[in-house]
């Protein structure tokens, strides 16, 4: 069988993990735990075989949100040669209007190394509604689906090498994009709103009682406004919490100091600061061991030759 010359296209994924092939075709080929790490199935269902010869027929299920599922079906064989390495060639199409892939083809393969396995993955497929359907596929979908293939994988290795559950990594993603997100929007709205938009009466007075003169406001604004953006931009980076954290604690010894009028208002500098630094020490321990599709290789390096 042929497993993906150079000249192919289509979607690759790689990583290493350090457990033998029977361990990872075990997580990989059974049913009920392919669907706990594989971000792009929620059922995968596999239907009886008139005799272990012949192809393994499944239905799988992917639900997109609003009580909506995409159902397909499909079919995998696997090989195993002497030295170890291990294929499984797939098929897979769905009929439901509301999927954008048709059908498609690839593999999985598994190859022994010193210490552990290679494994990796190769398909393509064809999509529907025409020119559209290829446009929305160049642009969004094969971006996207690349990043959950490469995701998934980084799941099912910290499942196996570190015993973190698929469950408790989705957790955790979850827990770190919650207090990611809400940082960078509390960085950018107070540097967007009360110092940019309405130069608000509060800021200039606490820069004025700090010694500096309001017209620096616009800056500081502006420096809050890229700060916001680099916690989106540094997703991975764990030290942007720390930074943060000690930016508020910095921010409220300020305020406790040179405004303390401010501490005994209804909105006041300690139950934002505070709360914000709760956050950024959440996120930082949310994002300890998190999946990440960075850890992935997505170029085959055949191509590369």
């Amino acid at each position: 069988m042929n497993i993906g010359p150079r000249s192919q296209p289509g979607i690759y994924v790689e990583i290493h993990i350090a457990d033998s092939v029977d361990r990872i075709w075990q997580l990989t080929q059974q049913p009920d735990l392919h669907q706990r790490w594989d971000l792009r199935f929620t059922r995968i269902t596999y239907l009886p075989r008139a005799t272990p010869a012949d192809p393994q027929r499944f239905l799988y299920e992917t639900r997109i949100g609003f009580g909506l599922a995409i159902k397909g079906t499909g079919e995998s064989v696997g090989q195993r040669s002497n030295n170890g390495d291990t294929t499984s060639s797939l098929k897979f199409a769905s009929d439901d209007p509301k999927s954008l892939i048709r059908q498609g083809s690839g593999y999985w393969r598994y190859i022994p190394t010193d210490h552990g396995t290679r494994f990796f993955t190769w398909y393509d497929y064809q999509v529907r509604f025409g020119a559209v359907g290829r446009i929305i596929d160049r642009i969004v979908f094969r971006p996207l689906i690349g990043w959950a293939t490469a995701w998934s994988f980084d799941r099912l290795r910290l499942w196996i090498e570190t015993g973190q559950s698929p469950e408790t990594s989705r957790d955790l993603s979850a827990i770190h994009a919650i207090a990611r997100i809400t940082l960078a929007f509390v960085w950018i709205w107070h540097g967007l709103v009360p110092k940019l938009l309405f130069h608000h009466i509060d800021e200039r007075t606490m820069l004025s009682q700090s010694g500096l003169s309001p017209d620096w406001l616009p800056w500081i604004g502006a420096a809050e406004i890229l700060f916001g953006i680099l916690v989106l931009c540094t997703w991975s980076k764990r030290a942007i919490f720390v930074i943060s954290g000690a930016l508020m604690i910095l921010a409220t010894a300020a305020v406790s100091m040179k405004s303390p009028m401010y501490l005994t208002a209804a909105f006041n500098p300690i139950t934002l600061n505070l709360t914000v630094l709760a956050i950024c020490i959440v996120g930082w321990l949310a994002s300890r061991t998190l999946p990440s599709a960075k850890r992935c290789l997505r170029i085959d390096p055949r191509t590369q030759q």
